[in-house]
């Protein structure tokens, strides 16, 4: 995550230094906005000004966009003053997260598997096969 320095403390930010601090488009600030993710603090002349605070919500944002959070999912959280609610979102996606991440490691030991296989062709192999119709290696089929 590209991250510049930010304005003086109790700046207000505008747009373009909140975007620039992250390296993004204003566009996606403005996208955040349009579903409810990020308010400016205030307008100044029609424009966009956030407090430094606002800093730290791009940053959750962001971090969450990177470990797969949805937009819903980061609404519902920020959407509410209950810490357990909040609690229970993390909760669902972490529990995603372990989901997939057991997923990609049986995935990856049936490829090690495959690439050091000691038969000729590890289609042929009676382990592959097991390990191929084993529980947890049936991949949903994407088209």
């Amino acid at each position: 995550m590209k991250s510049s320095p930010a304005p003086a403390t109790g700046a207000e930010l505008t747009i373009g230094e909140l975007a620039a601090h992250f390296g993004l488009a204003t566009h996606v600030l403005r996208h955040w906005e349009s579903v409810g993710l990020l308010q400016p603090d205030r307008r100044v002349n029609g424009r966009r000004r956030y407090a430094r605070a606002q800093l730290t919500r791009v940053a959750i944002i962001m971090h969450g966009r990177a470990v797969g959070f949805g937009l819903d999912e980061l609404r519902l959280m920020f959407g509410t003053d209950d810490a357990v609610a909040r609690r229970a979102v993390l909760q669902r996606h972490r529990d995603e997260l372990d989901r997939r991440i057991a997923t990609a490691t049986a995935s990856r030991d049936l490829l090690d598997h495959a690439l050091g296989c000691p038969a000729e062709d590890f289609l042929q192999c009676p382990d592959f096969q097991r390990m191929v119709q084993g529980p947890g290696c049936h991949a949903s089929p994407s088209t």
